[in-house]
């Protein structure tokens, strides 16, 4: 895919593994230098070593940080502009799904999945957006889910927060585009990622088993009964396919 962003500037979070690594190969290829942050020292550097293998002489900055952490996007911002000279693109892809619903989810999962999914993009936005203004150039990526559309109440964590980052981009969308800046997001359905794997195909899996014992029953009394029992799903595939 060619996307014209040769010589370009581009900072990807959460870029260890699955979808954020396959974004950052896919800068690369296109001629981007590219700042990766990952909270795991020891994969971000394998991840940065593969990059450099898969895209021989591509710019590659890595940086070890918490995005949850207040201070985190001033530092990749300031280091990304010292090692490159600018920003024109950023790629807020850290994040991962969290199964459960209302009644099961805690508070500690709200407030972890708030910090690392919502105001470590909005916190990344507000630093980037400044040097984006004075280029009169800019491109902004939000990671979202297309539960934030059609929420699934066994993902409700994270569809309310799709839901959240959605309105995010269309309000950021709204308001910067006289700057220069294309604010977007993208809704992605199941990727076949390590997170997907180990945290979410059970509990899919489970709730499936659930909805097809619910649906060979009868409706109840009063329930429509023309009312789809089941939606189409996205297509699954790896996260390479997926980011080109």
């Amino acid at each position: 895919m060619k996307l014209g962003i040769d010589g370009r500037a581009a900072v990807v979070t959460g870029e260890s593994a699955g979808f954020g690594l396959a974004i950052a190969r896919e800068l690369l290829e296109n001629g981007a230098s590219v700042a990766v942050i990952g909270r795991n020292q020891a994969r971000l550097a394998i991840a940065t070593a593969q990059l450099r293998a898969d895209v021989p002489g591509g710019k590659v900055l890595a940086l070890a940080a918490d995005v949850t952490l207040a201070e985190t996007p001033a530092m990749a911002v300031k280091k990304t502009i010292a090692a490159f000279g600018r920003i024109d693109i950023l790629v807020n892809n850290a994040g991962r799904a969290q199964a459960g619903d209302l009644m099961s989810s805690t508070e500690e999962q709200w407030s972890t999945m708030i910090d690392v999914k919502f105001t470590a993009l909005r916190r990344f936005c507000k630093e980037v957006i400044p040097v984006m203004q004075a280029a009169h150039w800019g491109r902004i990526v939000n990671i979202s889910s297309i539960g934030g559309t059609y929420p699934n109440p066994k993902l409700f964590v994270s569809h309310v927060l799709s839901a959240a980052i959605d309105n995010f981009t269309e309000s950021s969308a709204l308001e910067f585009a006289g700057d220069g800046i294309l604010v977007n997001a993208i809704a992605l359905g199941a990727i076949a990622t390590e997170n997907w794997a180990a945290n979410m195909l059970p509990v899919v899996r489970k709730a499936r088993r659930c909805w097809l014992g619910s649906a060979r029953n009868t409706p109840p009394s009063g329930a429509p009964a023309n009312r789809r029992r089941s939606r189409r799903s996205s297509l699954f595939s790896p996260p390479h396919a997926t980011a080109s």
